[in-house]
């Protein structure tokens, strides 16, 4: 019986390295039975027992590496047709893109593999895409049977143009003819984007986002969809996207974040005036107090600082799911901003035991901000760093140019973040098991964050180990970089950001 395909390469490697040990100690043997038939040395001479142990060893070993080095290519080969052939492989498939195969070729063939691949499932679709009813003769095929169907499916080509898709494909037809993609994607996280990713680097791929829109906020007939996209190097369909219509389950959200909004707006006015009574109290009762009662006006004034940031955030994270969050930028230095909230910041960390170290200097060059918003990211970011950090840690707050940004980092030594965590920390409401448990907050601070400096045409990421602590890292555009855009727009963000990719092509700013 014929081994399967996936064992080739084990048997084939095997067998040749038995083999080549084999020659190596037939050879070995050869040169001591010369040595001892012309006298050169007696059989019973150490030296005989030194040279030829030694001659094997260093022959074998310069044999087997010359061996695997001269078979790379061959393996690589085979990982490529395994691959297209849709076995099951240890191997892993070779990417045509890397660079060590430009001088060799190899590149060229592997590329080839995949397109011989791609041709021959290339069937037209009046001959393969069909099946047959026997109950009644009838013939279906395929693009009618997903077309009854409310999940939604696209394939587009190489040049990412729409070549196929079904009656519940969220599509629409540009002024060229021409159909295309009607989704937003929210921030960076676009297909676009993943897509010359993966034709840089990928040979197959697959990525998934979910809480997509179709449409902006209170246009009719607004849809959300699970996508699913699947990538793969050559073939005629090279992306296929699955859509599963989830409106009736996301629209619930939408309604409940208008009613939180509105709630949050409401709560607004008698928390500024609580706080304000705060401050009065404190101001006239500051000779009166005991050390004890002062402590406790700290722990309010924390208290409802804090429940105003809550609201803040909540307001922001509406405004910005509906496309209004637009700041104006001026001129201003990091260490200005964080003025705003270096007092707060320093009460905080003394209230729960811990160190708060601020390096910012004041030569730094300018960047383009606006200094409320943004001292609400910095906030959010050291108030985590306080919470999350162990008694008695440190939490360092730096700053320093980075090319044409400055960047901002902030660092704990606390109890650190799992890679899964990470990668879902900046959506909205996600908060993970650990610190529902153990930590208050409402799960949107760092994704309002995030849109707060990507609306400064900055952007905001996370190094974190288990246990070990967490740096959060804020890039915000040097002013001169950005000066003439801001200028000719008035100050307004609009000139800066990220827009088109990721937005429904005819909609590509939303002014609210």
């Amino acid at each position: 019986m014929p081994k399967p395909t996936n064992q080739f390469w084990p048997c084939f490697f095997g067998n040749r390295i038995s083999a080549l040990v084999l020659v190596q100690i037939l050879i070995s043997a050869g040169v001591g039975a010369a040595l001892v038939l012309t006298n050169t040395v007696q059989i019973d001479s150490l030296m005989l027992w030194i040279i030829i142990p030694g001659l094997l060893l260093i022959n074998l070993t310069f044999s087997i590496l010359f061996f695997v080095n001269s078979t790379k290519p061959t393996k690589e080969l085979l990982a490529a047709i395994m691959k297209v052939a849709g076995d099951l492989t240890d191997l892993t498939p070779p990417n045509p893109n890397d660079k060590k195969y430009e001088r060799s070729g190899l590149g060229d063939a592997l590329q080839t593999i995949y397109k011989l691949s791609s041709s021959r499932d290339n069937i037209p679709a009046g001959q393969a895409l069909a099946v047959t009813d026997r109950s009644s003769s009838k013939t279906l095929s395929i693009a009618e049977a997903l077309d009854t169907t409310t999940c939604g499916f696209i394939a587009l080509d190489a040049n990412h143009s729409i070549i196929y898709s079904n009656k519940s494909a969220p599509t629409f037809t540009n002024n060229e003819g021409k159909k295309e993609l009607k989704l937003i994607f929210n921030g960076n996280d676009t297909l676009d984007d993943w897509l010359k990713t993966c034709e840089e680097k990928s040979v197959h791929d697959e990525h998934a986002w979910s809480r997509i829109p179709d449409r902006l906020p209170n246009e009719e007939g607004r849809r959300f969809f699970d996508v699913i996209a699947s990538y793969q190097k050559g073939a005629a369909a090279e992306t296929v996207l699955s859509l599963v219509d989830r409106t009736g389950a996301y629209i619930i959200d939408e309604e409940n974040l208008d009613f939180v909004s509105f709630a949050a707006h409401e709560l607004r006015g008698p928390i500024t005036v609580i706080r304000g009574y705060l401050d009065v109290l404190q101001d006239e009762l500051d000779g009166v107090l005991q050390e004890d009662q002062k402590q406790l006006f700290h722990r309010l004034i924390i208290s409802s600082n804090r429940l105003s940031g809550y609201i803040n955030n909540i307001l922001n994270t509406s405004r910005y799911d509906r496309r209004h969050l637009k700041v104006h930028l001026v001129e201003d230095t990091v260490a200005n901003v964080y003025d705003v909230i270096s007092d707060d910041m320093q009460l905080r960390a003394g209230v729960q035991n811990r160190m708060l170290s601020v390096a910012i200097p004041k030569d730094l060059p300018t960047i383009a901000v606006d200094r409320a918003s943004m001292s609400e990211v910095f906030g959010n970011l050291i108030d985590n760093a306080i919470k999350y950090s162990n008694e008695g840690g440190i939490i360092n707050v730096s700053a320093k140019v980075y090319g044409d940004f400055v960047e901002v980092a902030i660092q704990d030594h606390g109890i650190g973040m799992p890679d899964n965590v990470v990668s879902q920390l900046f959506q909205k409401f996600y908060r993970s098991h650990r610190s529902r448990e153990t930590v208050a907050g409402t799960g949107i601070g760092l994704y309002i964050s995030k849109a707060i400096v990507e609306s400064h045409g900055g952007t905001i990421s996370v190094r974190s180990e288990d246990g070990k602590g967490s740096t959060f890292t804020v890039l915000l555009p040097i002013y001169a970089t950005v000066a003439d855009k801001l200028k000719a727009g008035n100050n307004s963000n609009e000139s800066i950001i990220k827009v088109g990719s990721g937005w429904i092509k005819n909609h590509s700013m939303f002014r609210g």
